[in-house]
């Protein structure tokens, strides 16, 4: 029986805390805050988190390094991928120039989770505006892989009612998937492309075809290849294991809106997790909206990786 902990860490309550990125060159996590406008770097050695703004960007929707460059990061702004500079300890990061952008046609749209592959190719998707109505009402989004050398996304899947979870296995040819309004987790094989073919449903959170008490989110993986899935509204990260389909074990936090989680630490063995401080109905009491880290998993994460903008 796996015996594990639950700790709250010392970070802001984030309105919708999101995007965990751990970065074993400065053993760090990088995280944001979407309708908080805000990024963050919690240092492992300091146990201590700062956080920055940017000018004229108070929607943030992830946070990702650049490949060679320590101190550069793209980030989500609305529809666009945007490169920034931050020292990870001032409150003030810096813009440096637009990335790209997508969907110029879809106004009420905005980048959500995204993430690289082992060759630092960026991939993330779109979903309209929380504030524009229920989630399950349109399908509007898309899911991208952005080709550096041409400099333009491609798109990978249509009719995406909320983009969020991504990763992928250690030999990097399966991608899991997460559309939070499909209510499942899809698996993907990848080509040398980054292109994705053969879906496969893993597992589907419906019960007797309706909704549960939360959609699913974010997405880790570990090496062993099982999956660790945030429930925003659900007070849980469930591991699951792909190839049977079945939640192996129940992660509880005392707080009900889990964004997001990653594997990070000296030696990939802890499990960070991002949580939600505001829905869009009503505020939550804290400890909602903190960083919190799980220990003694017994498994270690794959490591995580910075985009190659080319």
């Amino acid at each position: 029986m796996t015996s594990f902990k639950v700790e709250q860490l010392p970070s802001p309550l984030n309105v919708l805390g999101e995007g965990p990125h751990w970065s074993i060159e400065h053993q760090c996590l990088y995280y944001n805050d979407i309708y908080g406008g805000t990024i963050h770097r919690y240092d492992y050695a300091q146990n201590k988190t700062y956080t920055a703004t940017i000018d004229g960007f108070p929607v943030i929707s992830f946070i990702i390094p650049v490949e060679g460059d320590n101190q550069k990061f793209i980030i989500g702004t609305d529809k666009k991928v945007t490169l920034i500079e931050w020292d990870g300890v001032s409150e003030q990061g810096k813009f440096i120039k637009t990335v790209g952008e997508v969907e110029f046609d879809l106004p009420d749209n905005r980048f959500n989770d995204a993430k690289t592959d082992s060759r630092g190719r960026f991939y993330g998707g779109t979903m309209r505006l929380e504030a524009k109505g229920d989630i399950f009402e349109a399908r509007l989004g898309t899911f991208y892989r952005y080709d550096a050398l041409k400099q333009k996304f491609v798109g990978l899947k249509k009719n995406i009612g909320v983009s969020n979870g991504l990763c992928w296995n250690e030999a990097g040819n399966l991608f899991y998937y997460i559309d939070s309004c499909d209510l499942d987790v899809k698996e993907y094989h990848v080509d040398e492309n980054g292109d994705l073919s053969n879906e496969r449903k893993v597992i589907d959170f419906t019960v007797n075809g309706a909704r549960p008490s939360f959609v699913p989110d974010g997405m880790t993986i570990d090496t062993d290849g099982n999956l660790y899935v945030a429930t925003f509204g659900g007070s849980t990260v469930y591991k699951i294991n792909p190839k049977k389909g079945k939640i192996e074990l129940e992660i509880k936090f005392p707080c009900e809106q889990i964004t997001s989680a990653a594997f990070g630490g000296p030696n990939l063995d802890i499990l960070f997790v991002t949580t939600a401080a505001k829905e869009f109905k009503s505020p939550q009491p804290a400890p909602a909206g903190a960083l919190f880290k799980v220990t003694g998993l017994g498994v270690k994460g794959t490591p995580m990786h910075n985009v190659n903008l080319g």
